[in-house]
């Protein structure tokens, strides 16, 4: 015997008018957002691994001598304040040909570079004297591929030299202490290197801690679209029970049309990810814009992607029929509010006692206990919230005074889970706002502003290495004073190593042309300006900033999204009773005062809280870490919150019109 569930789903789909179209558009909206904000997470993730991994070869493996082909000693110089990574190669005599690095058509002979478009674009706008000089002369520039690459915008050159050359010798890859993988120089056999560059190595982590904390809100989101019109189908699911049905044909309808309208949405989401992956990988993130090919996740995870939203709608769906299957009466009469029970609340504290009792101890977690903990308060207050949002609707209904107060405390007590859906997108956005900011790390490194610094192996070298230095910057027309230091003066870039420091003033172009003119005194090692230095600390912060910002925009966009998209369909969920409201004598304005009220308050109190419990588990990080609280965050707390909550209520002020569109003409359209 054929079922009658999908015929009897479509018919029902049908003929539930304009008002259903407009739920269904709604939760296909909601599901599209979230599939959408999922692949980009899973993009940025994978995208940050594969540019680490371009890097590596950069950073050469050594290998015994006996088995070396040829010598790689790659560096670090800056110009403008942006790195130039230089990997100087130099082909051992009697050894089999090295084969090419990455992005080069083969292994580059004496003379010859390879450089970057980047790089290329920038030797041709700034005069030779400020970088050109600093590599051999040449008739033209190789080309470095994209395979050896992480960014577009990355600036690299690769340096054929002799086994002679002071930039392949062992003083080219010895700077000082402070030099963390800025420098390296190892015989070598190939380009087979495991470690990433200090530029993109801390990129997947920085991502993967925005994306714990920006999952659970996109869940939400995307849980929420299988709830949008839950009234509408449980008044209409509860009648056809009530006339026959089985409890499994009202769940594998509802099952059947959900997984409908998330499959339509999450499809659309994944359709436009992938329409506006050109546009996606304009945006820069630490060495700068991105390949196209980088962003893309690949059709399994765009598949998986697709398939959890729309599994994950079907089953949000398919839980709010409970009561549809066990009371139907109850349901259709409206009879039962939707009660939370104390258990949540003992939940809550339970973990939170757990994650005081991990975190008190006074040993040190390590960051992805850290993120685990993050992500375990975080499913504790979403557990939390219906709970107090219904105890909130109880406390303010009995000291209610005015119409619109007493109607926000009755709906929060009869639906504390529908009113919960509609804050919670800015409630976990407020834990993601006090985590950030207060968790902004603040390194205080050493600052020798307008020197540049040549180490040299001791201090003869170093007298010798100051006369050859006047000698260069004078030619060059730099207005500099040189001083020796000692291993004991640690007040100058070089911290208690000896060398020749130059005192430029002039700005940005008289340090860089600076640089270029003693590149040739240091015998194989660079000149290094303070961005080399502090580069290590420098990225870490940087990527943390950016990851920072980037997380809170998208997460008080998800809140923003959610709460317009919940908005607009508890108008069209509850159309009957605000028609009934609207025959009573209610003005409509008393409606949307009471819809806002019933906003603001469960707003007020739980958002909050969790920008409160964002700030415990910031402090926490900062403790394991070793650094200080950044006291300037405050401020920026209370912009982000305040922002927040403006976008939200912009948001449901947003379905304004549909609710006088539904009230209009109560007569005529209540049910």
């Amino acid at each position: 015997m054929r079922s009658p569930v999908l015929p009897l789903t479509w018919h029902l789909a049908r003929s539930s008018g304009r008002r259903g179209l407009q739920s269904q558009l709604l939760a296909a909206g909601a599901g599209a957002v979230g599939s959408f904000l999922l692949l980009l997470m899973i993009a940025a993730a994978l995208g940050a691994g594969a540019r680490a991994d371009h890097t590596t070869w950069r950073t050469p493996d050594a290998v015994p001598v006996k088995r070396a082909t040829a010598v790689q000693a790659t560096t670090t110089t800056y110009v403008r304040q942006e790195p130039v990574t230089v990997v100087n190669l130099a082909q051992l005599p009697g050894r089999e040909t090295t084969p090419g690095p990455p992005g080069l058509t083969g292994f580059p002979k004496h003379g010859e570079v390879y450089v970057s478009p980047a790089l290329a674009a920038l030797l041709h706008k700034l005069p030779a004297s400020q970088l050109a000089d600093r590599f051999p002369k040449t008739k033209s520039y190789g080309t470095i591929g994209a395979a050896g690459l992480a960014s577009p915008d990355e600036l690299v050159a690769v340096v054929g030299r002799t086994p002679g050359d002071p930039a392949v010798s062992k003083t080219a890859g010895e700077q000082s202490y402070y030099d963390e993988g800025m420098s390296e120089r190892a015989p070598v056999s190939g380009f087979s290197g495991t470690k990433a560059s200090v530029f993109t190595g801390f990129d997947r982590g920085t991502v993967l801690l925005g994306v714990v904390l920006l999952v659970v809100p996109v869940v939400v989101l995307a849980s929420a679209a299988g709830r949008l019109g839950a009234a509408r189908r449980e008044q209409r699911l509860a009648a056809l029970r009530l006339a026959g049905a089985t409890p499994r044909q009202i769940l594998a309808m509802t099952a059947v049309e959900a997984a409908g309208v998330g499959g339509a949405g999450a499809l659309a989401g994944a359709l436009a990810y992938t329409a506006l992956l050109p546009a996606l990988a304009e945006l820069p993130y630490g060495v700068g814009v991105w390949y196209t090919g980088q962003l893309w996740v690949g059709l399994p995870w765009l598949a998986a992607v697709v398939a959890a939203v729309t599994a994950l709608i079907t089953v949000s769906a398919v839980t709010m029929l409970r009561q549809v299957a066990t009371s139907p009466l109850g349901v259709a009469q409206q009879a039962n509010p939707r009660r939370t029970r104390a258990i949540r609340l003992v939940l809550f504290i339970a973990v939170l006692g757990y994650i005081w009792a991990t975190t008190s101890d006074g040993g040190q977690l390590k960051p992805r206990q850290l993120i685990a903990l993050l992500a375990l308060f975080y499913g504790a207050f979403w557990l939390l919230g219906p709970w107090v949002v219904d105890r909130l609707g109880r406390i303010v209904g009995r000291c209610a005074n005015r119409p619109a107060t007493l109607l926000a405390a009755r709906r929060l007590s009869d639906d504390p889970r529908g009113a919960w859906r509609t804050v919670s997108g800015l409630v976990l956005a407020g834990f993601v706002a006090g985590f950030f900011s207060v968790s902004t790390l603040d390194f205080v490194g050493p600052g020798h502003e307008g020197q540049v610094a040549v180490i040299t192996a001791n201090a003869a070298d170093a007298r010798h290495a100051a006369a050859e230095a006047r000698t260069a910057l004078r030619r060059a027309g730099v207005t500099a004073s040189v001083a020796v230091t000692s291993e004991d003066d640690y007040d100058s870039l070089l911290g208690g190593a000896t060398g020749v420091i130059a005192h430029v003033s002039g700005g940005q172009e008289e340090s860089d042309t600076a640089v270029t003119a003693l590149t040739p005194v240091g015998s194989g090692r660079y000149p290094f300006t303070q961005e080399y230095v502090s580069a290590p600390d420098d990225t870490v912060i940087a990527r943390v900033a950016t990851v920072s910002t980037a997380t809170l925009v998208l997460s008080f966009l998800v809140a923003a999204a959610s709460a317009g998209l919940t908005a607009a369909a508890n108008i069209l969920d509850r159309r009957r009773v605000y028609g009934l409201l609207r025959l009573a004598g209610t003005p409509l304005k008393v409606l949307d005062r009471a819809r806002v009220r019933e906003t603001v308050i469960p707003l007020t109190v739980l958002a909050g809280g969790t920008t409160a419990m964002g700030a415990f588990g910031a402090m926490q990080l900062n403790k394991a870490a070793g650094t200080t609280i950044n006291t300037s965050g405050a401020v920026q707390l209370v912009l982000c919150l305040a922002v927040g909550a403006l976008a939200m209520f912009a948001a449901i002020a947003g379905s304004r019109p549909l609710l006088r569109k539904v009230t209009a003409g109560p007569a005529q359209t209540a049910d």
